[in-house]
Formats: structure tokens, C-alpha cells, sequence
């Protein structure tokens, strides 16, 4: 079982970042429990600031992983890019937000890419991905 982490923008400072909602563990730090937990599983990790580099990464491995978990940050909210990307592969998407988006502004409400993914996971903090790694190992 392959599955590939990729998270967007400003998530690079999960940490430091607004502690208040996002917490005090760095996504490093969370991704070697995550392995621990599941060692059968071949996890990549992918992390960039950049849209393009992040629709690249989704071509790249969106043809070869069984599952990808998704965290688009703010590009979630205004990129039909990232949608038609996540749309051209076959890999099926799950997009995982470590906030509750809903309890936030209101433009956060909207996600372009949800449509195209088999689910959403989020306001569950980090727990989301491990949850994202069961529904793909079941």
C-alpha cells in the first residue's frame, strides 16, 4: 500500500503556525508517528508553497499510489487548477484539513476541490490523516 501526503501552503510552519488552531507539532514530527503507526504502509511526503509544484506532485504520483491525502491550505478555497488535477489522475484523493473550516471565515465554506476527491476529513486536527490512512487500508 502506497499512499502519498501532500500539503499546501504555509503548512511547512505547522508548529509555530497559530498554535490556537493548528496546534504545537510540527508535521514532521507527526509523520514519524503516522509511519510508526502503520508500518505496512509506504508513505511519501510532499510540502509546497508553490500551485504548480503542488499539480505536479498530484501528476506525479497520481498514477502509481493507492490513496492520496490532501491538505490544499488556502488553495483549497480558489484553485480550479488543483481540481482539474486532482479530476486527470486515477488515484483517488482525500482532502484533509487540520481545521474545522466551517467554524471559520465565511470564504473558507467553499471547497473547489472536495467534488473531486471520494471524501473530506477535517476539524479533526492532525487525527485526519491518520483517519484518511484507514479508510484507504480497509
Amino acid at each position: 500500500m502506497q499512499i502519498a501526503i501532500i500539503n499546501g501552503p504555509n503548512l511547512n510552519l505547522l508548529g509555530k503556525r497559530e498554535p490556537g488552531i493548528y496546534g504545537n507539532e510540527s508535521f514532521e514530527d507527526y509523520f514519524q508517528d503516522l509511519q510508526k503507526q502503520f508500518p505496512a504502509v509506504q508513505f511519501s511526503y510532499f510540502q509546497s508553497n508553490v500551485e504548480g509544484e503542488l499539480i505536479n506532485h498530484l501528476h506525479e504520483v497520481g498514477f502509481s499510489a493507492d490513496g492520496i491525502l490532501l491538505n490544499a491550505g488556502g488553495y483549497t478555497h480558489t484553485s480550479v487548477a488543483i481540481r482539474d488535477a486532482i479530476a486527470a489522475i486515477k488515484t483517488p484523493v482525500i482532502e484533509i484539513h487540520i481545521s474545522n473550516v466551517y467554524a471559520r471565515e465565511e470564504f473558507r465554506h467553499t471547497s473547489l476541490i472536495a467534488p473531486k476527491c471520494v471524501g473530506s476529513i477535517c476539524g479533526l486536527g492532525m487525527k485526519g490523516y491518520r483517519l484518511g490512512v484507514e479508510y484507504f487500508i480497509q
